[in-house]
């Protein structure tokens, strides 16, 4: 074509619209005090006006609900809709209409046409209306690529496209941490912010736990067959607020006492988040697996089943310990038991306690008693492996509460 020669107009033309929820209006008020020259002009001005709250005209958010003037802000999660509209503005009609609709992310392409069908016409004045949706799961620049081709009557076919660049932000600011107990239980510390400029009802916040655990959520007060949430009944997060939700996790029973596999288990599972924004439009997201260090056991494992959270200074108590033999050879075992300031160990120390497979555990229960008041931690247990001649050492495997034997103590 000659650079010279004069650019052909098309006789479709392409409207693109992003669907959202409309916005309360906003009213700037204007006051002035009664001594002031206009006395209450502005006041019963401000009452006359439709769009003020009644009682309220001062308030500058109004009853009143505003169409979106721009396109807006795109939150990860959130459904991206469009309306899609191809209008004849010619006098002719125009024949094999296809309309096109791509969205082009920084790693994929995808078509959000929901009909890729040619229509055979299409008359003066008429138009060809298609609504998109996409859930949008990630973020960073986004370009809606809007495709449309025909024939005119002449038989001339004709293509042209538009582009509509878009910024997917982020929603919300997840960090987790985690926290190994003396058991195979893992707890799970989520902060989630909220990093956007409105409030959010955070509608759920769930963990999907990996295959080989069950969840419990600890954010739920029990009282009397009453439940109620550790946050309250406003399930709102603000600005810039942060909540923090915990949950425990443990072992299913069939890999409970398979220790070496729970042992290198590092996959805990994801989070399942859902809010509602202002007028209620809904979004979600989900984290990808979270992932732990594994906890090193070595090759001998000690952990105590049972113990008493208080004791009385100078009266026995007893525990259960339990013994899991890690390592993938068999183990001949004997425990020592060594007396601390505080801790001192009833009963013979040395003894045999027998062969012990890889991945068998066995349990103990052991007498000892405390001779300082406050919280004391038990330490002092020591297992050789008389195969290799090595010997584990176990202090500060947990803590007891010792009180004087004038307040006894709670069972």
């Amino acid at each position: 074509m000659d650079a010279n020669q004069p650019k052909q107009e098309h006789l479709l033309a392409l409207k693109v619209m992003r669907l959202t929820k409309p916005t309360l209006f906003t009213n700037i008020p204007v006051t002035c005090e009664e001594r002031d020259l206009p006395g209450d002009l502005f006041n019963n001005l401000m009452k006359d006006d439709p769009s003020t709250v009644k009682g309220a005209e001062i308030i500058m958010l109004g009853e009143m609900l505003t169409l979106p003037q721009n396109f807006g802000n795109i939150f990860l999660g959130e459904t991206f809709s469009s309306y899609i509209s191809v209008h004849n503005d010619s006098n002719q009609i125009v024949k094999d209409i296809q309309v096109k609709a791509d969205l082009q992310t920084s790693s994929q392409r995808l078509n959000l046409s929901a009909s890729t069908a040619v229509v055979a016409e299409l008359k003066p004045d008429s138009c060809i209306d298609d609504v998109i949706h996409h859930e949008v799961k990630e973020i960073g620049t986004h370009i809606l690529v809007c495709a449309v081709s025909y024939t005119t009557q002449a038989g001339e076919k004709m293509y042209f496209r538009k582009f509509f660049k878009f910024q997917v932000l982020k929603p919300l600011d997840v960090k987790t941490k985690f926290y190994n107990a003396e058991t195979d239980e893992v707890f799970l510390e989520a902060q989630i912010q909220n990093i956007t400029t409105s409030p959010m009802f955070m509608e759920k916040v769930s963990l999907e736990p990996s295959m080989m655990y069950n969840v419990s959520e600890l954010n739920t007060v029990y009282r009397d067959s009453d439940r109620s949430s550790t946050f309250g009944t406003k399930t709102y997060l603000q600005p810039l607020d942060t909540r923090q939700y915990l949950y425990c996790l443990k072992p299913k029973p069939e890999f409970a006492e398979k220790a070496g596999i729970i042992k290198g288990v590092t996959v805990i599972g994801k989070l399942d988040i859902v809010w509602k924004t202002n007028l209620g439009e809904k979004g979600r997201l989900q984290t990808s697996q979270l992932q732990r260090m594994a906890p090193g056991y070595g090759d001998v494992r000690l952990s105590i089943e049972t113990i008493p959270d208080t004791v009385n200074l100078e009266e026995p108590f007893e525990i259960m310990c339990k013994i899991t033999n890690c390592s993938e050879r068999t183990m001949d075992l004997i425990l020592e038991m060594c007396n601390t300031n505080a801790i001192h160990w009833c009963g013979v120390s040395g003894r045999q306690l027998g062969k012990l497979h890889p991945s068998s555990s066995l349990h103990l229960t052991l007498t000892l008693l405390s001779s300082v008041q406050g919280l004391q931690s038990v330490s002092g247990l020591r297992l050789t492996d008389t195969f290799l001649k090595r010997t584990y050492e176990y202090d500060d495997i947990a803590q007891v509460c010792v009180v004087s034997s004038k307040f006894p103590a709670e069972s």
